[in-house]
């Protein structure tokens, strides 16, 4: 029952003769459990480039009065959740900067990790930056005067700035007459590439986004990942692929709570279903701890899947427990316990007549304060189970994120300042089990493929400090050791 926010998703197109505004609907509708405060989207027609974007979810602020009037054959898409930035129209996304020939757009998921170092040689003051996202849109406003030509002006200032930027970002850009995606030199957030077919007199088009479902909701075929360090560059000539990195920075390690929680069951990551690598966290679960017990139950959605698989792999019979509203989004975010506790009651509610009497093994993907956990076991013993075995398919989460997921401070995480046994009591369950970090990485079954565990291991594949809030963003000051603590 993850309690941190998720990472943003983003989504660009380039294709002539199709109705982009439509497509980037669709491609971040299939995004929004990335991103429920904000959306937007900016359209190129060639000639003006037109952003709009509001808070809310994407159904929230597009209509159909609304993308009829946002014609053109390239766009780029995003859904936010804040994690540098308040949570404010200004900071919704994508970012727009009126330099050179059209100006541009940015939409960007993920964190930067050096945003004072780079505010400081731009000459700005840390604490007047809104976000990371528009300090880097400022940076690359800047250096559009370093281009060669009005054609290749945001390649020029993408040259430029990116190698300086550090931490976790996927972008997509856009100006007149291309869509650019970028990925960091770790590959820390996810972003795949696709293809739509000739169509209509229409010719192939391009597809960017965070996750492969976006690709498919548009009829779009997958192609492939785009590697870390890799810039692509989509215009009217085709695909090319850049690589404006040192080749010394370029770290494979993906987030693993991609595998965990954040990315949809149907996406592919690394070659692989993430359905499949759930299902089998929960085998490997079972078999490291077992338990007698007379039902196996998920929390609805991320820990239903590892669920069927520890009922398969323990034998003990698989049922509901519990029901979701579906009209509340994946997380009930509020700002005390009590109202995060209160929160559960609003999304999930018992089947009793499943539940009483009932030895229970729980299975959920994760525990961050252990606020919501707490009420939701509380409601099933109210509901008459018996016992309650909770099984988490990830280790403990004892680090805060610095790479694009909003987690609390340290010392709101549950299990960085208590034992197992300390947890089983706070949370009143009969027994407690994490599945190991190299279960999970079987689990995963992407062999020589490279993870961001930070959140679990404190130790960061980029240097990071524990945030001094200055302004309206974090800047993470003065770290240069890879393992916080």
């Amino acid at each position: 029952m993850m309690e941190a926010k998720e990472a943003c998703g983003v989504f660009g197109v380039y294709a002539p003769g199709r109705d982009v505004a439509h497509l980037t609907f669709d491609g971040l509708y299939a995004l929004q459990h990335r991103g429920q405060e904000s959306a937007g989207m900016a359209v190129s027609d060639g000639e003006n480039l037109t952003v709009m974007k509001d808070m809310g979810l994407v159904t929230t602020v597009f209509d159909e009065r609304k993308l009829s009037g946002l014609g053109g054959d390239l766009a780029i898409g995003h859904t936010r959740y804040s994690t540098a930035g308040s949570s404010s129209w200004s900071n919704a996304q994508p970012v727009y900067r009126g330099a050179g020939r059209s100006g541009f757009g940015m939409a960007h998921n993920g964190n930067l990790t050096n945003t004072a170092e780079l505010a400081e040689r731009a000459g700005m003051l840390p604490g007047l930056v809104a976000s990371d996202s528009d300090l880097v849109a400022d940076l690359l406003a800047a250096a559009h005067a370093g281009g060669d030509g009005p054609a290749s002006e945001l390649e020029a200032a993408l040259r430029l700035v990116l190698p300086d930027l550090q931490g976790a970002f996927s972008f997509v850009f856009l100006d007149a007459e291309r869509v650019v995606g970028v990925r960091d030199p770790n590959g820390f957030r996810p972003l795949c590439l696709g293809r739509l077919e000739p169509a209509a007199g229409a010719p192939e088009g391009w597809v960017l986004a965070s996750e492969s479902p976006a690709l498919d909701v548009v009829g779009a075929t997958f192609v492939r990942e785009l590697e870390p360090g890799e810039m692509v560059v989509i215009d009217g000539t085709g695909v090319r692929s850049e690589r404006p990195f040192p080749a010394d920075r370029i770290d494979p390690r993906l987030c693993i709570f991609e595998f965990v929680y954040f990315a949809r069951p149907d996406t592919r990551l690394y070659g692989n279903e993430v359905h499949g690598a759930r299902r089998r966290m929960g085998e490997l679960l079972a078999t490291q701890a077992p338990v007698d017990a007379d039902m196996v139950m998920g929390v609805p959605d991320s820990g239903v899947p590892a669920a069927e698989g520890y009922a398969r792999a323990s034998g003990i019979p698989y049922g509901q427990g519990l029901v979701k509203n579906r009209y509340i989004g994946r997380t009930f975010i509020a700002p005390t316990q009590t109202e995060r506790a209160n929160g559960v009651r609003r999304k999930l509610n018992p089947l009793r007549e499943n539940i009483a009497g009932k030895r229970l093994v729980v299975v959920d993907d994760s525990i961050v304060r252990g606020t919501t956990t707490r009420a939701m076991v509380r409601m099933l013993r109210e509901a008459g189970a018996l016992e309650v075995h909770l099984r988490i398919s990830s280790p403990p989460f004892r680090w805060p994120c610095f790479y694009g997921i909003d987690t609390p401070d340290r010392d709101e995480l549950l299990a960085a300042t208590r034992t197992v046994d300390e947890i089983v009591t706070f949370l009143g369950v009969d027994s407690l089990e994490y599945l190991t970090l190299d279960h999970l990485v079987t689990a995963i079954d992407a062999p020589g493929a490279g993870f961001c565990s930070a959140c679990l291991t404190g130790t960061y594949p980029v240097p990071v400090a524990m945030p001094a809030r200055v302004g309206t963003v974090a800047v993470l000051a003065g770290a240069t050791s890879t393992t916080a603590g």
